[in-house]
């Protein structure tokens, strides 16, 4: 039998109640944290900020933002607010160097992860009845463990798959008997190209169900995607700093993203100005974490461009509703589920040989999987005469991104002076997924 709401308590409750809940977590959480990390009680302090002045919601606003450079100055462990042995689990995602965001969860904090997730499962149409077969990478990335614990905790039968050999996918899909297929839209529209050269037609799987984290996806993929599997394919949003996915997804209606507001406290703000915005208005996200012990997050800034809506969604939750991802403040790229920005590419080049302080990334669709060129100048253009050396060098190149960024770039070497020069700020980046 489908639970249609998976704990009636929260997801229905008054905006009333959930306000005092709300207060209650952001009390807590901000004692946590000043108390705790030393990065919190110095950012307090510097303003003359104590817990004991947050008495409303409203005060949130006294709090200084959070940015993923915070992360990586604090890198590993410096904004963790318990002892590593309180640690059961670590996760990292890409940052704006070499060094990736990490992230600790301690053993309450995997059960509230859990509890989110199922959440978005069973607003989605997901029951105990259900097998889903897991196509995110686990590892480091939060998709795959986070997706994972909590299909198990609403009781559906997990095939933790993994990501690549699409040829496999398709036939454990088929003999396994998956009903819910969970992963990035990209990948999951490319199966549906090898199904159908496979002749893994409709009739020949049990899918019901899709849902898709780790990227955006448009309302012309989405409708691909149904066609092609006769799915519903639902989104749901997270991100590592926060939790990974569980913050908010979308339930059957497919009308914006619940946030588990018991748990992610939501603001909208101006970008340029931070002052915070209403609801209905466009604006960055801001989020904090409302019950994470391992490591708070107060008014982390995501960089994402949305809309909030209050009102009583259709199956009846009461939970303020996040929209679709609009864009992204900054210069990231997500790609194939993998956060890329164009200053970790440039880290990597920098100082290698052969080559200049001049690069160009395309990022372009194959079918429909993202792929990303990255284009050279080398200092020398007789090397391009050289075969082997230039051969050799494309390799070294492709390697060190691949290591770093985990991510399989094309690398192409042209001759000096050929990429083009911007009298204001370089233009690093061609997009042309869109056009």
């Amino acid at each position: 039998m489908c639970i249609m709401i998976w704990n009636r308590e929260v997801e229905v409750s008054t905006r009333k109640d959930m306000e005092a809940l709300q207060l209650e977590n952001l009390k807590e959480i901000v004692k946590r944290a000043y108390e705790n990390v030393p990065f919190y009680r110095r950012k307090f302090d510097e303003i003359g900020l104590k817990p004991e002045h947050i008495v409303t919601l409203k005060d949130i606003e006294k709090i200084p933002f959070t940015t993923k450079l915070d992360l990586r100055d604090n890198y590993p462990y410096s904004l963790f607010a318990v002892p590593m042995k309180q640690i059961v689990r670590v996760h990292a995602s890409s940052g704006t160097t070499g060094k990736p965001i990490v992230v600790g969860y301690t053993k309450k904090d995997l059960d509230n992860w859990s509890e989110c997730v199922a959440r978005l499962i069973v607003a989605a149409g997901g029951s105990d009845e259900d097998i889903a077969q897991v196509v995110f990478g686990y590892g480091l990335f939060t998709g795959g463990f986070g997706l994972h614990y909590g299909l198990e905790k609403v009781g559906i039968s997990v095939i933790p798959v993994s990501s690549g050999n699409s040829e496999r996918q398709l036939m454990l899909l088929q003999d396994f008997g998956a009903t819910i297929i969970v992963g990035t839209p990209s990948y999951v529209l490319h199966l549906s190209e090898i199904a159908e050269e496979m002749g893994v037609t409709k009739g020949k799987h049990r899918l019901k169900l899709g849902l898709f984290g780790g990227e955006g996806h448009t309302p012309e993929m989405r409708a691909e995607i149904e066609k092609r599997w006769g799915i519903l394919a639902t989104e749901n949003y997270g991100l590592s700093e926060i939790v990974g996915p569980g913050v908010a997804g979308e339930c059957i209606h497919q009308c914006g993203m619940h946030i588990n507001e018991d748990h992610f406290y939501p603001e909208i703000i101006n970008p340029d100005t931070g002052d915070t915005l209403g609801y209905g208005e466009r604006g960055e996200l801001v989020l904090t974490t409302l019950t994470k012990e391992g490591i708070p997050m107060l008014r982390y800034r995501t960089k994402d461009i949305t809309v909030l809506n209050p009102e009583t969604c259709k199956c009846g939750r009461t939970s303020v509703r996040m929209n679709k991802v609009l864009g992204r403040t900054d210069d990231m790229l997500i790609i194939r589920g993998v956060n890329v920005f164009p200053s970790q590419i440039e880290s990597v080049l920098v100082g290698m040989e052969h080559i200049g302080p001049h690069y160009q990334i395309i990022v372009t669709k194959k079918g429909y999987m993202d792929a990303i060129e990255v284009l050279v100048e080398l200092i020398d253009g007789s090397l391009l005469e050289k075969f082997s050396e230039l051969e050799n060098l494309e390799k070294q190149i492709r390697h060190k991104i691949k290591t770093t960024l985990q991510i399989d770039a094309k690398i192409r070497l042209v001759e000096p002076k050929t990429i083009e020069r911007s009298l204001g700020k370089a233009k690093r980046v061609i997009d042309l997924r869109n056009n």
